[in-house]
This record gives structure tokens, C-alpha cells and sequence, in this order.
């Protein structure tokens, strides 16, 4: 199977950190990666000042893109690698949506700064905008600077209040089956306390997954599932953590700004954001 991964970029070294990661991630892998770059410039069409300098950042952002994919093409030798490049002038997500049709892509792939003291954000605006917006495929979320290691365990984070199908489980093993890594599951909630839904989901999970290798764990509500979620990563040594995005999820409280004070979690790890 092929696998058409888009990588959008502003040309920083956390875009590039993110691309370094993801080419090792999928090293074994056939692929095709699309560097994406989008600026979406409001000028006016009587300025012939304004038209001139579009021109020339545009001139600047496709020299650049051309750089970073002969830059990548040399950091990676690996035949089932292929690399395109792709130049919009429309909105980010707009153009990493239009991208995703085009080119059948299966994932997106962005770089994200740690929470910073000053903003209290946990992630960059674009990253949150590309999780709340992008709803027809995965995106990996890298944190800045972030080494690669193989990804032996995966935690998988639910409260099994909804039944997840063969589409999003799908995802999920997709990704397991890389490194036929394991799939630790977290819900924070005391073991015995489940709902007859949450234990039907429970066991369909167990079912879907069946020929992985799985283990389920809970957690007791004794602090913010963040402050649990984080403790779990540590303990077990999670290599990547997968989450379904869906309405009231845990992630939708993740993007919501400022979250650092609230929520507590910061990007330690990859984070593997599922669309249900």
C-alpha cells in the first residue's frame, strides 16, 4: 500500500523536524510526501506595488520549497520514497483540505512548538486550526525537536463512551502495523465502575483488536486526566499517544486556548489525532 503523506511547512526547523521524523517513521514504507506550503495574501489588484511584492514572496516561497525537497531527497536515501512540492495561495487548511483530494492523502503530518510560559497555548494556532478543520484523514502531531525512537508502545485514550468502527480502528492499525508495536489503552476511570455502553464498547474494542497485541488499563479520577494521561506515558514508556477526534472529546478540550492552566497536557510524545 502507498502512502500519500502531506507535510505542511513555513521552511522553520520544527517543520523540518517533523519531516525528518516522519520519513524515519515510515523508512520501510512506500510513499509519496508533499510538502505543503500555503500564504494567503490580501492585496490589491490596483497597487501594482502590492502585485510586485506577491510576485516576489512567491518567487521566494517556491525557491524554498524546491530547497527543502532536495534537502530531504538527501537526508533520504530510500528508493520507495518519492517527494513533491506543492505552492498555494490559499488559506492553510483550505489548502491542506484541496491537497488531501488531489493527491488521496492518507495523513498530515505537522511540527508544533512546546507550550510556551508567555502564550499558555499548547499548540500553534495552525496545528489546532489543522486538528479542528481536517476531518477526512489522520494528522501526527510532532513536538519541537523530538527524537526519533520506534514506536513499541502506542497508547490509545478513550472512556469507551462511544463504539468506534472499522474506520477509525482502521487508522489505528495502520499505524500499529508499522512496527507491530503495542497498543496500551487508557481509560481514566476506576476498573468496575464501567457502564453496561462502556463495557459493550469495552469488548467491541477488545474484538476490533483482537489480533494485536493489547493490554487495558485504568486509571482513577484522583486528578485532571491530562495530569493521569502524562503519568501513564512516563510510566509505561509510550512512544506515540492516538486519540479519536470527535465531538466533546478530549481533544476538543485540548484546543481550546488558553489550555496550559486547564488542561496540563503538553506534546511530549508525537500525538496521533484520529478523525471518527
Amino acid at each position: 500500500m502507498q502512502n500519500n503523506i502531506l507535510l505542511p511547512t513555513d521552511f522553520s526547523d520544527n517543520a523540518w523536524s517533523a519531516a525528518v521524523y516522519v520519513l524515519k517513521l515510515f523508512a520501510d514504507e512506500e510513499c509519496v510526501f508533499y510538502f505543503l506550503h500555503a500564504t494567503k495574501m490580501r492585496v490589491s489588484k490596483m497597487s501594482n506595488l502590492s502585485n510586485k511584492l506577491t510576485k516576489i514572496m512567491s518567487e521566494n516561497a517556491s525557491q524554498e520549497l524546491k530547497d527543502l525537497k532536495e534537502m530531504a531527497e538527501n537526508a533520504n536515501a530510500n528508493a520507495n520514497h518519492e517527494f513533491h512540492t506543492i505552492l498555494s495561495a490559499e488559506d492553510l487548511q483550505l489548502a491542506i483540505k484541496k491537497s488531501i483530494i488531489k493527491h488521496n492523502i492518507n495523513l498530515v503530518v505537522v511540527g508544533t512548538k512546546g507550550a510556551t510560559k508567555a502564550k499558555e497555548l499548547l499548540f500553534g494556532s495552525n496545528t489546532v486550526r489543522t486538528i479542528k478543520k481536517i476531518k477526512t484523514c489522520p494528522v501526527l502531531i510532532v513536538p519541537e525537536d523530538y527524537d526519533f525512537v520506534l514506536p513499541k508502545q502506542i497508547a490509545f485514550a478513550t472512556n469507551f463512551e462511544r463504539e468506534y468502527g472499522d474506520k477509525e480502528i482502521g487508522s489505528l492499525k495502520n499505524l500499529v502495523a508499522l512496527y507491530n508495536s503495542k497498543i496500551r489503552t487508557i481509560c481514566v476511570q476506576q476498573e468496575g465502575e464501567l457502564s453496561d455502553n462502556q463495557e459493550y464498547n469495552c469488548t467491541m474494542l477488545e474484538k476490533l483488536l483482537s489480533d494485536y497485541d493489547i493490554t487495558f488499563h485504568f486509571m482513577p479520577k484522583y486528578a485532571e486526566k491530562t495530569v493521569e494521561i502524562n503519568d501513564f506515558i512516563e510510566e509505561l514508556e509510550i512512544d506515540i499517544l492516538a486519540m479519536v477526534n470527535y465531538k466533546h472529546s478530549f481533544i476538543e478540550n485540548v484546543t481550546k486556548e488558553p489550555v496550559i492552566k486547564k488542561i496540563g497536557y503538553h506534546p511530549t510524545i508525537p500525538f496521533f489525532v484520529i478523525p471518527e
